[in-house]
């Protein structure tokens, strides 16, 4: 039970967290916060691909793992009830 809500909160951060990265490097790029060439705009790549990972693999593979521990679940009841 506790293994599937964590999941399920992980999986909302990682995919909530690799987009906010992702549109702040964008947002950067439109000219904002000193634009492209600026430390801004290089701590934004850094952090676009830390984000990349985390909206592309990591939350879609934790979905994964949420539906194996629902289905792992549902065939063991029988025998702890």
């Amino acid at each position: 039970m506790f293994a599937t809500s964590t999941g399920i909160l992980m999986a909302l951060f990682f995919n909530n967290a690799g987009g906010a990265w992702d549109n702040a490097k964008k947002y950067v790029e439109t000219g904002a916060a000193g634009g492209k060439g600026s430390d801004t705009h290089k701590a934004a790549v850094v952090g676009d691909t830390v984000g990349d990972p985390c909206k592309d693999t990591a939350g879609p593979s934790i979905h994964i793992l949420i539906k194996l521990l629902s289905t792992i679940t549902l065939v063991l009841v029988p025998i702890f009830v």
